[in-house]
């Protein structure tokens, strides 16, 4: 099993940048940052193919944020640009060694714990 270790999460004001990072302890197929917020449901933000092969984004993010990896650490990053206050929640770190939707829950296996980002406007 691989285990996934996420940082960055913080406190932010509106219009502000933030970068999330995850790494994951062993090779895996894809992978994706989801958020959710209380209330809601896990919602996909932006996922990759670590083999490269194109990435994909949430509606809500497309031309906000940005993903990449560097392959030869498994490791995973988010920047967030132009935060606004919807964009509070909790985000996970996911992987899969599957094939699938890329913004899709259902589409993984392996989550890390989660970290809080919270902008406040």
């Amino acid at each position: 099993q691989v285990h996934l270790v996420e940082s960055g999460g913080a406190s932010v004001q509106a219009g502000g940048s933030l970068t999330l990072s995850c790494t994951a302890s062993g090779s895996v197929n894809k992978m994706g940052w989801f958020r959710q917020a209380p209330g809601k449901e896990r919602e996909g933000v932006a996922s990759v193919y670590m083999g490269g092969g194109g990435s994909w984004f949430g509606d809500s993010v497309k031309g906000r944020f940005t993903i990449s990896v560097e392959r030869n650490r498994n490791a995973l990053f988010l920047k967030l640009n132009s935060l606004k206050s919807e964009d509070s929640g909790t985000y996970y770190c996911a992987a899969s060694r599957r094939y699938g939707n890329p913004l899709s829950p259902d589409a993984y296996d392996m989550w890390g714990q989660g970290t809080q980002v919270t902008v406040s406007s």
